[in-house]
């Protein structure tokens, strides 16, 4: 959401902003149907004057046993006429919601243009490819092992399911503990485990709602699946008005995501690099607006640990204004190699969305002492994407007989266990 004071100062930049991001320009609707509320409301408050002073006129003309019905006609007038008044500006008001609630957030000015995934900015690269000749993808490996069963999820469930068995399961649960670990212990983010269904409510906080419903799963009761636990942990600061000495406040859940990937049709269509449901280790931090470039550079850091720990070869690349996702401002997408594609591909998203989230959630901050209050800043980051780190694992560690080594970092978590051979 956005300041429409701040559009109607910068229209121009408002249209640049936009533009950049891809979005037609929107201006000279958004300020038409602001100029013409305002002026229903300015009407409004006009007549609720003239009525308090006819109201007035008409008790002081009794008192003094005048004739009031000419000021008892106009308050009649007046009260007759206001109803249409007050539902124009209802319905305006919802309109100008409407627009405002499917604009996406503008880009910063250091985001680099680009039209699509092409014009993201590599800004480094960490660990250095494994070269493995006939390298094989994590589904080939994980059905040899006979951990990794796609069949038996389908029958289940239908496609982009995955059932996984014995070490493998172990080895998905051991990631997503140490990541927590790492987090809570070393990077200073409280654990938090929030509900994994939420009210429309708080997707529309967050922005997935009303742009993206197609993307979510909904119950019949209308409760919604999380599609990342960004929601519920962001949504913590909604209503609310923060004490600016107590942020920022950064927050970590472990939680199961679930996604309909309804514009995923034909992509990724085998193992699990895209599925409906999948774990992910998710960072939130609510910050003041003058700390949250410093916070999205530290959360950054914080998900390029776990790679590092891990023993992954990856890199990181601001993505470009095409590229950007709805509610970002700016992105780093950490991406590691998958030795099985000869690629490097998504693994963790670190955003910063400046107000954005935070006007749609009414999330304020406020300095002890002072009355004024500010909007927070929200960021969101993974930390990462438990199923993908699991092929990530599965590819950079595999051996020429099939079996998979263990990253040492895992080895407390996997109660010893330092490989992963075929299953008897």
């Amino acid at each position: 959401m956005f300041d429409l004071r701040w559009i109607r100062d910068n229209p121009a930049a408002f249209d640049d902003g936009l533009t950049r991001k891809g979005s037609a320009p929107a201006a000279a609707v958004v300020l038409d149907l602001d100029v013409r509320r305002r002026a229903v409301q300015t009407t409004l408050q006009e007549l609720q004057s003239r009525r308090n002073e006819a109201s007035k006129g008409i008790g002081q003309a009794l008192k003094q046993g005048r004739d009031a019905a000419d000021l008892v006609a106009e308050v009649a007038a007046i009260k007759e006429r206001t109803p249409a008044l007050e539902e124009e500006d209802r319905q305006l008001g919802a309109s100008l919601d409407q627009i405002l609630a499917t604009l996406p957030n503008l880009p910063a000015e250091d985001v680099p243009d680009g039209p699509d995934e092409s014009g993201n900015v590599e800004l480094r690269r960490v660990g250095t490819p494994v070269a493995l000749v006939g390298a094989k993808e994590h589904y080939d490996l994980g059905e040899a092992l006979g951990l990794m069963d796609f069949a038996a999820a389908a029958k289940l469930s239908g496609a982009r399911f995955t059932v996984l068995r014995g070490a493998l399961a172990r080895l998905e649960r051991a990631l997503g503990q140490f990541m927590l670990d790492l987090h809570t212990r070393e990077h200073g983010y409280t654990e938090v485990s929030p509900p994994l269904m939420v009210r429309t409510e708080a997707l529309y906080g967050t922005s997935q709602l009303p742009k993206f419903a197609e993307d979510l799963f909904r119950t019949e009761t209308g409760l919604w699946l999380i599609p990342t636990a960004e929601v519920p942990l962001t949504n913590l600061a909604a209503d609310q008005i923060l004490d600016l000495e107590e942020l920022p406040l950064r927050l970590t859940a472990l939680t199961p995501c679930f996604r309909a990937e309804a514009g995923a049709a034909g992509r990724d269509t085998r193992g699990m690099i895209r599925q409906h449901q999948f774990w992910k280790v998710e960072m939130v931090s609510i910050t003041s607006p003058d700390d949250s470039q410093a916070e999205h550079e530290r959360m950054t850091q914080a998900a390029e640990t776990v790679l590092t720990r891990l023993g992954l070869p990856f890199r990181t690349v601001t993505l470009c204004t095409g590229d950007l996702g709805f509610a970002a401002q700016k992105t780093y997408d950490l991406e590691v190699w998958l030795p099985g594609q000869n690629t490097y591909r998504e693994i963790s998203s670190c955003s910063n969305c400046g107000d954005f989230q935070a006007r749609r959630m009414k999330a304020r901050c406020r300095a002890r002492g002072d009355k004024a209050t500010r909007f927070v800043h929200t960021l969101n980051g993974s930390g990462v994407a438990v199923g993908r780190a699991l092929v990530a694992v599965l590819e950079n560690y595999q051996q020429s007989d099939g079996s998979i080594l263990v990253p040492e970092v895992l080895h407390p978590y996997m109660g010893g266990l330092t490989k992963i051979e075929t299953h008897g």
